[in-house]
């Protein structure tokens, strides 16, 4: 089912304020990307075969903003990659896990599906089927 780790997500406030860290431990900025369905920017440094995500709100009430008001900034999912997403969704829903997306979504580079928290030990787990 899972094909490899596609990227970490760290939430932030700025994503140009956090990309100097990253940066300066030598990673670049590849993609800036608005993504609109999920009200945030993000912006993906390469390191190997996976990334780092950045991901910044763009409205208050958006769900990063809310986590950010909650937690601050750091790490906020992990996502894994998959050949087919609807077959992982209904996989993982058959063997108990709890979705927050029954269908997946537009992300930035696919389509995405999170699964909750509570049935993944306090894990946000993003799964993505790239286009």
């Amino acid at each position: 089912m899972i094909t490899k780790v596609d990227h970490i997500g760290i939430a932030v406030r700025d994503i140009e304020e956090a990309r100097r860290l990253y940066e300066a431990l030598g990673l670049k900025v590849t993609h800036v990307k608005e993504v609109e369905e999920q009200q945030v920017r993000v912006a993906f440094l390469p390191v190997g075969d996976t990334e780092v995500e950045l991901v910044q709100p763009t409205t208050a009430d958006s769900g990063v903003a809310r986590f950010l008001e909650k937690r601050g900034e750091g790490v906020h999912h992990l996502c894994f990659e998959v050949e087919d997403i609807e077959v992982a969704l209904a996989e993982l829903q058959a063997q108990g896990m709890r979705l927050i997306d029954r269908e997946p979504r537009q992300g930035a580079f696919g389509r995405v599906a999170f699964l909750h928290p509570k049935s993944t030990h306090g894990v946000l787990i993003e799964l993505v089927e790239k286009s």
